[in-house]
């Protein structure tokens, strides 16, 4: 289970490593060549001297190029150990493996990213015996995604969309765009999704707003995360307490999408204790344009 949002920006790729190479190519514009193949490696870079040494993913690429060693870090904020470590890695790798090694560098910070960006010079002034460029991914390059069908077109760069921009003015139109688009992939990869996605939102708002959002389409609950908030539903063990938190819900959903809720609206919401009812406003919350669209029959 991803704990953290360190966890999440790099494991993504993981998940997806054709994402990573999109991502070079479309956000990045380096002409990095198509892979015909892409597999992990372990990322352990352990000596045989009591020094441990780990990259966060490390991917293999198979291009009619040739073969290139992939090295995603992610990274929350500045820390000048990486001027020794990520040159050591890549150094390292490419001893071990002896195909070209890429650094690639993932934040959620535009200062951590313009930080990563600058290239690590090693030697004198006049002359560098080595320079590492790292090429990196953050708020300042990765694309907005707040439309469904974009959403829909690439998933995985939905995803990586709102791990990285996830807070701010436009979190819920990236959150409910992305919503949507998951519903066009397999649950299972959907499931793992959900969770990056959740482990990357540190603004509490966004955080509840995601939540209420999966469970209104019920991939959050098919995922070991749910644990704790079904815990928390077991100790209220009242119906009627479960009844509340889903009216809750709604209305939260509403109000985070900028829609309008009239007093007879809460009221009635708040007042219902059907909770099939209750999961039919849900999902109905999530499109809606206005809130009288929660009960279309009237």
């Amino acid at each position: 289970m991803v704990g953290s949002s360190h966890e999440a920006l790099h494991r993504i790729f993981q998940k997806d490593p054709a994402l990573l190479t999109r991502a070079l190519q479309r956000v990045l514009h380096v002409p990095f060549p198509e892979p015909h193949e892409i597999a992990a490696l372990n990322v352990d870079l352990t000596e045989i001297e009591p020094v441990e040494r780990r990259v966060d993913t490390l991917l293999r690429a198979e291009t009619d190029e040739g073969t290139y060693l992939l090295v995603v870090e992610s990274q929350g904020k500045v820390d000048d150990r990486k001027r020794g470590s990520w040159p050591y890695y890549l150094s390292y790798l490419y001893e071990k493996y002896r195909c070209e090694p890429v650094l690639i560098v993932i934040t959620q910070s535009s200062a951590t990213a313009r930080w990563a960006s600058q290239p690590i010079r090693l030697g004198f002034r006049d002359w560098h015996s080595l320079t590492v460029r790292p090429l990196v991914l953050g708020p300042d390059n990765v694309p907005v995604i707040t439309s469904e069908r974009q959403a829909e077109r690439d998933v995985p760069l939905a995803v990586l969309s709102a791990m990285t921009h996830g807070r701010g003015p436009q979190a819920p139109a990236i959150l409910e765009s992305l919503a949507s688009a998951l519903r066009t992939i397999d649950p299972d990869s959907a499931a793992v999704f959900v969770q990056f996605v959740d482990s990357c939102l540190a603004d509490p708002q966004a955080k509840q707003m995601w939540r209420d959002l999966m469970t209104a389409i019920q991939y959050f609950w098919r995922h070991p995360l749910a644990e704790q908030v079904r815990e928390e539903g077991r100790e209220q063990g009242l119906e009627q307490g479960r009844a509340e938190a889903k009216a809750e819900m709604i209305l939260h959903i509403l109000e985070w999408r900028g829609i309008p809720v009239p007093e007879a609206v809460r009221e009635r919401v708040s007042a219902c204790t059907d909770l099939d009812q209750l999961e039919l406003w849900a999902q109905r919350a999530v499109h809606a344009n206005d809130a009288a669209q929660l009960f279309p029959e009237e």
